[in-house]
């Protein structure tokens, strides 16, 4: 474990545990780098370098005022890698994590990166707009903001429900885990929380997406709730020249149980190719 300090001050906590060929982990909103402990730990115990850091403004990283969007996010990153000279890295992204690793290649290119994993991830654009009437309605996002600005407390708590998809029928999906999701959520300062939903609905990543030119897998649940697929996955698979999209029947936006299995499975067959 350590810290990076960014050019403008702030410090980014990262785990960095294993040797062999790096692969970075990058968090969903409002989650911090324990929400990738159990892959973390998969690749390491397989030869690989596992890194991941806390998201500035979330978890264990500064609380900056500036710099809550995805360019400053991609640069943090980027920050990162070159401190660790990471070189021939695998980016995995979940949800805005996917969003961070799409605009890092599109910002700072692939020159260090081999492949590439987008999970559950936001590209190409979460918000609807006269050209993308797939996306979600600004009311959908400002719901987010009046949740965490009024009692974030329960609000997460809620939010557990329909990330984890545990208000479907026959649903498993522990108390413990939706416990987990609560705390970590409660890390995040109220400042970053809020600036990161715009983030993460309101940046186009069309352009980044066309940018990527090495190996891309693209992962989503087709009942995903939080980021739905026709929205996303689905558009992206167009958009990455080399992209091979995996959908995963009934799985929800955070996998757990089986659904959490077949993507370690994907994930490790990936790495390994």
């Amino acid at each position: 474990m350590g810290t990076h300090t960014t050019e403008d001050g702030v410090g980014i906590f990262f785990k960095d545990w294993g040797a062999g060929r790096p692969v970075v982990f990058s968090h969903g909103w409002p989650l911090n780098a324990d929400a990738w402990d159990a892959q973390l730990e998969l690749v390491a115990a397989h030869g690989y370098r596992a890194i991941a850091h806390d998201r500035r403004g979330h978890g264990r990283s500064s609380q900056p005022w500036d710099g809550n969007e995805m360019n400053t996010y991609a640069d943090d990153l980027a920050g990162l890698i070159e401190r660790l000279d990471l070189r021939d890295v695998v980016l995995v992204g979940h949800s805005t994590g996917g969003g961070e690793v799409t605009r890092y290649l599109g910002r700072h290119g692939t020159g260090r990166v081999a492949k590439a994993v987008l999970l559950g991830a936001v590209p190409p654009l979460m918000l609807k707009t006269d050209a993308n009437p797939e996306g979600l309605p600004i009311d959908a996002f400002d719901r987010l903001r009046a949740g965490v600005a009024g009692d974030r407390s329960q609000f997460y708590a809620e939010l557990s429900a329909p990330f984890y998809g545990a208000n479907r029928d026959g649903a498993v999906v522990s108390q413990g885990k939706r416990d987990e999701f609560w705390l970590q959520s409660m890390q995040v300062g109220i400042r970053g929380a809020l600036e990161c939903i715009a983030a993460f609905s309101e940046t186009d990543f069309t352009e980044d997406l066309k940018a990527i030119d090495v190996p891309t897998l693209i992962v989503h649940g087709d009942d995903d709730q939080i980021v739905p697929i026709v929205a996303s996955a689905m558009k992206s698979a167009q958009l990455v020249p080399d992209a091979t999209l995996k959908v995963h029947a009934g799985a929800p936006h955070g996998l757990v149980g089986e659904h959490e299995k077949q993507f370690n499975a994907e994930l490790l067959a990936f790495l390994e190719a």
